[in-house]
């Protein structure tokens, strides 16, 4: 694909029209007009701005650039990279210090990257290969034979988790997200999905022994990044919504056990 190609793709898909995308950027529709014709080349520094006025993430920056035969502005580094070394520390540190809580991080795809102690509270009779390092937290959550069988309003939860999936995959464009939602949206039955509005929050019921658990859920991201695997990264925090969870919860982690 060529710069004046993805450049209009990119803004239609954004549904901005040339004379907002100019305005953004600070230059004249007709500047824009000529980029997405092919009739002007644009300067690097008017890509950058262009990506950004677009809204995109880095990595659509960086493949932006390329189309415009610059070479990437944003790095991406393995997330063992010595240079990400204060990066992991302080996920776990941020991990450690949510107990007596879940917490995961999980990068753009959902895969998952690091957990904390509680989150076995969660994946309880799970199959292991869907919870192992680098498995998929949204196939965890839905397979039938992950967390499916124990959540209790798994109706509404699906459905939070499969409109996620879809909102993510149309923002970004990314292929590999909507055929996770494709492969997520067969494990739940078109009965189950229900058609209800969501409210402001969706807990997640789930059994654990004889009790019942109720979470909602927080997402952090890195807002100043500027590596593309750090930008990716996502911290997903389960909280309690009531206190009989919080209660629970606490006790488990002082037994050392699950509640």
């Amino acid at each position: 694909m060529d710069f004046p190609q993805a450049l209009r793709e990119r803004r239609a898909h954004r549904h901005l029209s040339q004379l907002d995308l100019a305005l953004r950027a600070g230059t004249t529709q007709r500047h824009v007009s000529f980029m997405e014709s092919g009739r002007s080349a644009p300067g690097r520094g008017m890509v950058l701005r262009l990506a950004e006025s677009l809204e995109l993430t880095l990595r659509e920056s960086n493949a932006l650039l390329l189309t415009a035969g610059y070479a990437p502005e944003f790095g991406e580094s393995a997330l063992a990279a010595p240079d990400l070394a204060p990066v992991r520390e302080a996920l776990d540190h941020v991990l450690a210090g949510h107990l007596p809580y879940p917490a995961v991080v999980v990068d753009r795809h959902g895969s998952l990257v690091a957990v904390n102690a509680a989150f076995p509270v969660l994946t309880e009779g799970a199959a292991p290969e869907l919870c192992a390092p680098g498995a998929n937290v949204y196939r965890l959550a839905l397979h039938p034979r992950g967390m499916a069988p124990r959540i209790v309003n798994l109706s509404e939860w699906s459905r939070h988790v499969l409109l996620r999936l879809e909102r993510r995959a149309e923002q970004s464009g990314d292929g590999t997200l909507a055929a996770l939602r494709r492969e997520l949206g067969g494990y739940v039955p078109a009965g189950v999905q229900g058609a209800e509005p969501l409210g402001f929050a969706v807990p997640l019921r789930i059994r654990s022994g004889d009790a019942e658990l109720r979470l909602i859920t927080t997402v952090t991201t890195f807002a100043t990044a500027v590596d593309v695997t750090l930008a990716e990264l996502m911290l997903e925090a389960f909280l309690p919504a009531d206190e009989e969870t919080a209660r629970r919860l606490r006790e488990a982690v002082r037994a050392g056990r699950r509640p």
